[in-house]
Formats: C-alpha cells, sequence, structure tokens
C-alpha cells in the first residue's frame, strides 16, 4: 500500500433551515470538490456534524459520495481518495461504523480516539486492534481538543504495528509532537502517512517530512489549498510558502467561532450549499462574521 498523500476535505453537510440535511447541496459540494482537484474526501467527520446524524443521514450521505467519487475516477482517470469518518467512543459501534466502511468500498476509514470515557493507553490500543482487524486501511485521529485524551508518540508506536493502520490525521496542535511521529514511526515505516489535522500547521509539517492535510478551509477553496499541498510536497517551499501566507487570515477565521460554524458562514457569504447547523451548534455571532467576511476579502477568496 503506497502512502496517502495530499488535501483531502473533511467535508461539511449542508442543512436547510430547519435542520433537514440538504442532499443536493451534498452533491453540489462533492461535485465543486471534485472538478477543483481535491485529492480526498471525509464525508461524516467533526466538520460534517456527524454526532447529530442519524444512521439513516449518514447511510444517504456515504450513497451520494462515493459513487460520485468512483464515476469521477472512472470517468477521469484520477484516484480520488474516499475516506469516511467511523469513530465512536463505543468499541463495537466503531467496529461496525469501520465494516460500513469497507462494505460501501470506502478507500480508508477515520477512527477518532475514543471520547468522553477517557480509556488508559491500553483501551486505546485495544479500541485499535479491535477496528484494525475489520480489514480497510485505518488512518487514526489523534485530537486531544475535542477527545480529552491525547494519543502520544509511544502508544501510537504501538498502535502503528497493528495491521491495516495506514497513518495518522494529527491534530494535537504540537508540531513537536508531529515531528516526533514522523522520526520514531514514519521514517521506521515509510507507508505510514502523518496529516495534518490543522489547515495552518500543514506546510511545517509537509516541510518536516508530512504527507499533507484533512483540511477544513478546503471546504470553500479546495484547489488553492491542494495546490500549496502539492508545492510543498514537490519541494517548492517559495510558492508553497507564498499561499500559505496568503491563505494564512482565513486559516484563523476558519475557526474563530468554532468548526464547522465558521466554515459554514464562510461558505454562506460565498454561496455554497452550507446553510444552518443543528442544535448544540448555533450561528456564527456577528462579530465573527465579520471576521470571515474581512478574512475572505483579504484572502481574495
Amino acid at each position: 500500500m503506497s502512502r496517502l498523500q495530499g488535501s483531502f476535505t473533511a467535508m461539511i453537510t449542508p442543512m436547510f433551515a430547519d435542520g433537514s440535511v440538504d442532499y443536493e447541496g451534498f452533491k453540489k459540494n462533492v461535485q465543486f470538490q471534485l472538478e477543483q482537484g481535491i485529492d480526498g474526501l471525509l464525508p461524516l467527520g467533526t466538520s460534517g456534524e456527524t454526532p447529530t446524524l442519524d444512521e439513516d443521514e449518514e447511510e444517504k450521505l456515504i450513497d451520494i459520495a462515493i459513487p460520485m467519487v468512483k464515476e469521477w475516477n472512472k470517468s477521469k482517470g484520477k484516484d480520488v481518495k474516499l475516506i469516511l469518518g467511523a469513530g465512536s467512543n463505543n468499541t463495537r459501534d466503531a467496529v461496525r461504523y469501520v465494516k460500513r466502511a469497507k462494505e460501501k468500498g470506502a478507500d480508508y476509514a477515520l477512527v477518532v480516539t475514543p471520547y468522553y470515557n477517557k480509556p488508559s493507553d491500553e483501551g486505546i490500543y485495544e479500541h485499535y486492534k479491535a477496528v484494525s482487524e475489520v480489514g480497510i486501511p485505518i488512518i487514526v485521529y489523534n485530537i486531544q481538543g475535542r477527545t480529552g485524551k491525547n494519543i502520544c508518540t509511544s502508544l501510537l508506536q504501538k498502535i502503528a504495528e497493528l495491521p491495516n493502520i495506514a497513518g495518522v490525521k494529527e491534530a494535537s496542535g504540537n508540531i513537536n509532537q508531529m515531528m516526533e511521529v514522523i522520526e520514531k514511526i514514519q521514517l521506521k515505516k515509510p507507508e505510514f502517512a502523518v496529516l495534518s489535522g490543522d489547515d495552518g500547521l500543514t506546510l511545517p509539517l509537509i516541510a518536516s517530512g508530512g504527507d499533507g492535510v484533512i483540511s477544513v478551509v478546503t471546504n470553500l477553496c479546495p484547489a488553492l489549498m491542494t495546490e500549496l499541498v502539492h508545492d510543498a510536497l514537490d519541494g517548492k517551499f517559495t510558492e508553497a510558502r507564498a499561499l500559505h501566507y496568503r491563505l494564512q487570515p482565513f486559516f484563523r477565521a476558519a475557526f474563530c467561532d468554532g468548526n464547522p460554524t465558521s466554515i459554514k458562514c464562510a461558505m454562506n457569504l460565498k454561496g455554497l450549499p452550507a446553510g444552518s447547523l443543528r442544535l448544540p451548534l448555533v450561528s456564527a455571532k456577528p462579530e465573527a462574521v465579520e471576521t470571515i467576511k474581512k478574512a475572505l476579502e483579504v484572502c481574495g477568496l
């Protein structure tokens, strides 16, 4: 299995004012991403408000995204990857979601650290051992800010030795930890991908040997972020740095009132299908809307 590299969109789930899912809007967003040259799509992640979706809604979104990506790849000779969010703090459910990803034909399953119940390191290892046995490539999702538990490098080393563990979405926000993962895991296991979970750390991570980003801002500007990632992967750091600093104000604004609240606001401002949010998320505050507007203008988006 070759190492996963590139720019991958953590897709939002567009919704109508009454909170129902806008499936046609989702189709438009998938098509927009494909036409803009994205390397892969991630439905049912954090940005997709997955905790508020029921399984019927999830199934419908999967049954839109996967056939569209497969048809695009077939007709255009492309290899856009489909990563499916499959995490839970209940290991039995996580296994079931990973099985669903495999049965539906996803390329990878993204499995977040079990949240809220704060398992021990051994519990986390056993969780990933269970999902790894399903038989689809797994991307570990490390995001202490949402789960309450950081996967330290020594634990990730142990997890990385399990079958089918393909890489990590590193959203610890700690570039030193990301470099340690590259040093202690990827340099010894070259097929292990290290992807940023923070848009603003994409360039320094790739410069350190990382592989790209699972991105929020690409919901709005997939072509620019993909160009940044590919320039950096190709060693064209002057060009990548210029794009990084052009987009830096939007990297900040896209999280100024939380995620996906801020990116949905930006998409609505630019006429892309996004719509409303489901409680407990609410619309961006007026001051956040102004921050987002200014960032879009400054970045030329």
